[in-house]
């Protein structure tokens, strides 16, 4: 559910920039793309150590919900953006969010991934995400074309808040 949120925009985002940022241009949505990745890479390993130092899942839960949740306020954020560095200041949150976020899960997954299932089991989660943001891709491009950013924007944060919201229901399950 998270990723089909932010799948109806990431693959217009960059028509969202030249069109709606005053300083847009393909400069800013290439600064943009790497300020995500970037940031979001280089955090990957100490969020990972940090968490590795601590026992127990309540501490991988908390960076995954959290991380959802902050990530989720990036599309509301960005019905704001008018300027080039809003748009890196939002990219900078959401690396950050969503590094604490693919760490917990990645954590909390390989725990509990079934012997000898891996290669399976971590198939099927790529291929949920690859055909949530695949489908939810072509919705959004028809979304925007139809009803515009706005509309869009604000679907990506729900449906984004409903997937961290889904997290909260197993909460029981982390030990």
């Amino acid at each position: 559910v998270f990723w089909s949120g932010w799948g109806l925009i990431a693959p217009v985002f960059a028509i969202f920039i030249t069109d709606r940022i005053q300083d847009g241009s393909p400069l800013v949505v290439g600064v943009a793309s790497s300020t995500y990745w970037i940031l979001s890479s280089l955090l990957r390993v100490p969020f990972g150590s940090f968490l590795d130092g601590r026992s127990g899942e309540e501490d991988d839960y908390l960076f995954l919900v959290l991380g959802l949740f902050l990530a989720a306020l990036v599309p509301f954020f960005l019905l704001l953006a008018t300027l080039s560095w809003h748009v890196y200041l939002t990219e900078a949150l959401r690396a950050v969010a969503m590094a604490m976020s693919l760490s917990g899960f990645a954590a909390i997954f390989t725990r509990h991934i079934d012997k000898e299932k891996e290669a399976t089991e971590w198939g099927l989660d790529a291929t949920f995400v690859g055909l949530g943001m695949g489908i939810s891709g072509a919705v959004g491009g028809w979304a925007v074309q139809r009803f515009g950013f706005d509309f869009v924007l604000i679907a990506v944060g729900i449906f984004e808040i409903c997937g961290a919201l889904l997290l909260l229901l197993l909460k029981k399950e982390i030990g």
